[in-house]
This record gives structure tokens, sequence and C-alpha cells, in this order.
């Protein structure tokens, strides 16, 4: 499975961005879907997950209630709508797949995409 991510760019805070990560193969409604982050100077961390059929998702903390992840297995793609940003999620945005279903271990993941940044300035 190939994967990749775009949709990323310089947003205000309080604005929207919707991240897009494509998938090559046909084996991607196999996999869970994640997506992480890695802030300049900061460890990468999970954002958010959802099961092969979409009918699970989960979230960090963090971007509850502000994030949405989705599916669309017949597009092989993944989406993430981000809501209500902030200045601190600012990051590089990865897109990842796994067979282990929804996990936020990044080395529980089998395949990565090359990464979209993200900018949201105050």
């Amino acid at each position: 499975v190939q994967l990749q991510a775009f949709g990323g760019g310089l947003v205000q805070a309080g604005g929207s961005l919707r991240l897009s990560c494509a998938a090559s193969g046909r084996t991607f409604s196999s996999y869970a879907m994640g997506w992480f982050r890695q802030a300049p100077g900061k460890e990468r961390e999970f954002v958010a997950a959802i099961s092969w059929s979409g009918g699970s998702t989960y979230y960090a903390d963090s971007v509850k209630g502000r994030f949405t992840i989705s599916r669309d297995n017949a597009k092989n793609t993944v989406y993430l709508q981000m809501n209500s940003l902030k200045p601190e999620d600012t990051a590089v945005y990865y897109c990842a797949a796994g067979l282990l279903g929804i996990t936020v271990v990044g080395p529980e993941y089998d395949y990565w995409g090359q990464g979209t940044l993200v900018t949201v300035s105050s």
C-alpha cells in the first residue's frame, strides 16, 4: 500500500482544513487508517484513527470535538476534517495504514505517507 497525504496549508486560527490521504492498491479497505502529526522539535503524536469499515473512530483528547476522521473505501481515501484550528495544531500530518485495527501506537502501522504541512497562524 502506498499512501499520499495532501491538503495541508496555511490557515488562520479558528479556520478549517481537510486533509486527504490517497492509497494505492486494492486492499485499502482491509486496513485501519490513522493520522499522526509531528510539530517542530517534538515527537510524533497520534491524532485520530478509523477502522477498516469506518464504523469505529478514535481521537486524541487534544483534537476531540474539533477533528473528524472519515474514509471512502470506494475512493481508497481517508480524510481528516480539521475545524477550529489552533496554533498548536501546526505540524506535519502523516497518514498511516495498519492491519491491527485502531491503535494509537505508531509502530503498529505498516505503511506511512510522506506527510503534509499544516500551519496555523495566530
